[in-house]
Formats: structure tokens, C-alpha cells, sequence
């Protein structure tokens, strides 16, 4: 089993170049470099592909809008359930993890907004996640939280890979900047799945 400590570090460490390099601005060639770097760099994890435990439909993003629009509701109540779990978990990794989600939340919010993507009301179902974290106490509470950024963590996983299936080909600077930002947000994505199953796995034990 990974390191927990290591791998959220590593993750850190990845997020906040990921965060710098968006809201700097760089350029479109510059972004792409990154991501084909990346991608050829990153080794085959068969657990960040398996799952859907997510309790949603299945995405379906055929547009760097839709993609953007996808993600953006689930970092609303990502930054919400993370506020709360930096609080109350008490499981010293899910803490730790929480504490990386809400930095991570927030800084993909500020980009979406900035990009004008809507933010849209929680759905009811989102609603419910809340106030499940808000009535739950100790292991309890870390095991719900934990459950729900896996599921939302294999909906973002998806979401990435259909919107990259489904826009190859298409031109224009606004699909060649969503495909570039998915491309450099699914390996985030795919992490995230892993650490959650690694802790959800220890949090059962």
C-alpha cells in the first residue's frame, strides 16, 4: 500500500505547480508540453481506472463548457465538505487529505470563475452529502467524507476521459485549452481515486 504521507505530498507538490501554472497564464504550447510530459512519464495504475462508485449519472462532456461544467459542482462541494472535514476527522490521513482538498477546491474554483464557468446551486443530492458530514461524528465522519471524494474523484475521471475522447479533432483555442487543462487534471484525478481506496481500505480495518 502507498505511503499515505508521501503520495499526499507528492500530490501537494503537483497541485500547487498545476495551480500556478493555470492562474499564470501560460501559454497554450507551453501547457501542452507539460501534459505530454506528463503523460508519458505517468506509470499504469490499475486501481485509478477501476470504480464508479459515485452515486451520479454518468458524465458525458463533449466541450471544454461542458467539461469546465462538470467539474465545477463538484468542487463547490468539495470545498464545503472539506471545510468541515479539516475539523472533524479524525483519522490523521483523511485530515491531512481534507486539508490538500480544500486548497486544491478553492484554487479550481477561483480559475473556473475566472473563466466565467457558472457556479451553480448544490443539487439535492449534493444537499444530502452535506448534511450527512454535518450529523456524522469520528470514524463515522471520515468514512463518509472519505466515500464521497472517492465517488467524486472517479466522476471527475471520467468526466476528463470523455471529454478528451469526445474533442479530438476539434479546433479552436478554447477546445485545445480544455483538452490541455484536462489533460493535466486526470492524473490528479486518477491519484485522488488511489489515495481514497488506500484510505477508505484502512479506515475498514
Amino acid at each position: 500500500m502507498d505511503n499515505p504521507d508521501q503520495t499526499l505530498t507528492d500530490t501537494n507538490s503537483r497541485r500547487a505547480f498545476l495551480t500556478r501554472l493555470a492562474v499564470t497564464g501560460l501559454g497554450a504550447a507551453a501547457v501542452g508540453l507539460a501534459a505530454s510530459a506528463q503523460a508519458a512519464a505517468e506509470p499504469h495504475q490499475p486501481a485509478a481506472d477501476t470504480g464508479h462508485d459515485y452515486p451520479m449519472p454518468a458524465p458525458h462532456a463533449m466541450t471544454a463548457k461542458q467539461f469546465y461544467r462538470g467539474v465545477i459542482p463538484i468542487a463547490v462541494l468539495s470545498r464545503a465538505a472539506s471545510g468541515l472535514a479539516v475539523d472533524k476527522a479524525t483519522d490523521p490521513a483523511t485530515k491531512e487529505f481534507a486539508n490538500f482538498e480544500l486548497r486544491e477546491a478553492i484554487a479550481v474554483l477561483a480559475v473556473l470563475q475566472d473563466m466565467g464557468t457558472p457556479t451553480p446551486p448544490m443539487d439535492a443530492q449534493a444537499k444530502a452529502t452535506l448534511a450527512k458530514l454535518q450529523s456524522s461524528q469520528g470514524a463515522a465522519f471520515d468514512k463518509v467524507y472519505i466515500t464521497a471524494q472517492l465517488g467524486a474523484h472517479e466522476f471527475l475521471r471520467d468526466l476528463s476521459e470523455t471529454y478528451l475522447r469526445n474533442s479530438q479533432g476539434k479546433g479552436g483555442m478554447e477546445e485545445t485549452h480544455g483538452r490541455h487543462l484536462s489533460t493535466l487534471a486526470l492524473p490528479t484525478f486518477k491519484e485522488h481515486v488511489v489515495h481514497c481506496k488506500n484510505i477508505k481500505a484502512a479506515l475498514q480495518a
